[in-house]
């Protein structure tokens, strides 16, 4: 005799919830500004995410990725995580550049000065030119006053 299949009885809301998120949270395991700036970093490899920012806010963005990578390379014992362009002075924007003399960089449980000049595609895609100074360590003591965090 033929019995038919036995399905299980239907996953809970939250269960199928849960997996939903799961499903969505997942592929972002392992992601880290770091890889993201890296990956930018290539020739040719462009976030069509960045088309939703303002002008100023890719050139912004794609420079502070620039740095990480820049750093990174240059000063094999760091590695980069996080920039704040902001941190010790207003920097310069225009049409197609950016001048950052009072960035800061975190490395792991540090922070250092940072400095660059960066100058970009018109619309902010691409990096076209980068220099940078990397200075001394920012003292914890200082981290809060300029909006760095651990």
């Amino acid at each position: 005799m033929h019995r038919p299949a036995v399905r299980p009885p239907p996953a809970p809301r939250l269960a199928r919830s849960a997996l939903l998120a799961t499903a969505l949270i997942v592929p972002f395991i392992g992601f880290t500004p770091g890889a993201a700036a890296r990956a930018r970093a290539r020739p040719g490899a462009q976030d069509p995410a960045m088309l939703h920012l303002t002008r100023e806010t890719r050139i912004e963005q794609q420079c502070n990725e620039r740095a990480m990578v820049e750093v990174s390379q240059a000063h094999h014992d760091l590695h980069p995580d996080e920039v704040v362009a902001y941190a010790f002075s207003t920097p310069k924007i225009g049409d197609d550049w950016e001048k950052a003399d009072g960035a800061a960089i975190r490395s792991g449980e540090h922070w250092y000065h940072l400095s660059y000049k960066c100058k970009t595609s018109e619309d902010g895609m691409e990096i076209r030119s980068f220099s940078y100074t990397l200075g001394a360590e920012v003292p914890k003591s200082a981290w809060a006053e300029h909006y760095l965090v651990p």
